[in-house]
């Protein structure tokens, strides 16, 4: 049956009847009676085509990894830590930083290790201070699980570039921010004389609107927790130490939609962010 329906060439029934499988599979599992929750039937079966993808990575990699993203005030990371994924091409090996690039990092690592001083090179700091690299190795993609973020340094992949994080605001609160990443890298520092090789991404933030009613302008009820997309300005933030993250902490990725409100007078455009569900395969 599947063999006469149109397709596109590509071969897809076998991946298809191979998904099949994986359900069945699961559904054996959930109706034997075995208490397996959640996370847990990582392990219980082999995956097969695309779905092996994430089969590197246990369940406690993968759970590790939602409780950085999730709860960045519970969980605080450096960048260092393992996470289930890895850095693709495109890439640059060995670029050089700009000084002001210079400037940010050091700013990144001194509120991630609070207990070390950092400069950069010739810069001005305490005796004891870590000098910072100046080199980084650059990419334009990155797979978290079994999903692929992409960035802005490669065309190709722009439309996985839109990204959604957690920050903790200088009032205490969470609050969610939608991004675009320019490029995924890897930065070594020296820590205690050993090299620790961090994982991060750049990324410029986008602006929030100042009118609660207007970034959640699709909300029910005035219930802002009814409210899966809502409405930004399309202008970033000046270029900061907030655009280095460890990529731990991207959320997920979002769709960018240009969407006017008009009223008598005039219509001003806003970003609304569509927000996608991540990709966690069993």
């Amino acid at each position: 049956m599947l063999g006469s329906l149109p397709n596109s060439h590509r071969k897809i029934e076998p991946e298809l009847m191979r998904r099949l499988m994986n359900d069945n599979q699961v559904d054996d599992i959930i109706s034997s009676g075995v208490d397996t929750k959640g996370l847990d039937l990582l392990n219980t079966r082999t995956p097969v085509g695309s779905l092996s993808e994430a089969d590197e990575f246990t369940s406690d990699e993968m759970r590790r990894y939602l409780l950085y993203s999730q709860n960045i005030q519970e969980s605080p990371i450096t960048g260092q830590e393992p996470f289930p994924g890895e850095m693709l091409k495109p890439s640059s090996e060995n670029i050089i930083l700009s000084s002001e690039m210079l400037d940010r990092m050091v700013e990144y690592y001194k509120v991630t290790y609070v207990m070390y001083n950092f400069r950069k090179p010739f810069g001005e700091g305490p005796d004891d201070s870590i000098v910072i690299s100046v080199k980084i190795n650059k990419f334009g993609r990155c797979r978290i699980g079994s999903e692929i973020f992409g960035s802005s340094m490669s065309s190709r992949h722009v439309k996985s570039s839109f990204i959604l994080a957690k920050f903790v605001t200088s009032d205490g609160e969470v609050d969610c921010y939608p991004g675009q990443i320019q490029y995924f890298f890897k930065h070594t520092i020296n820590l205690q004389n050993c090299p620790v090789e961090h994982f991060l991404a750049y990324v410029r933030w986008y602006r929030p609107v100042t009118s609660g009613n207007v970034r959640y302008y699709f909300s029910s009820n005035n219930d802002h927790e009814t409210c899966t997309v809502e409405l930004w300005k399309s202008e970033f933030y000046p270029e900061s130490r907030d655009c280095i993250i460890p990529v731990h902490h991207i959320l997920g990725r979002f769709i960018p939609v240009s969407y006017k409100i008009s009223d008598r007078r005039n219509a001003v455009e806003y970003l609304a962010i569509n927000p996608i569900s991540r990709k966690f395969h069993i």
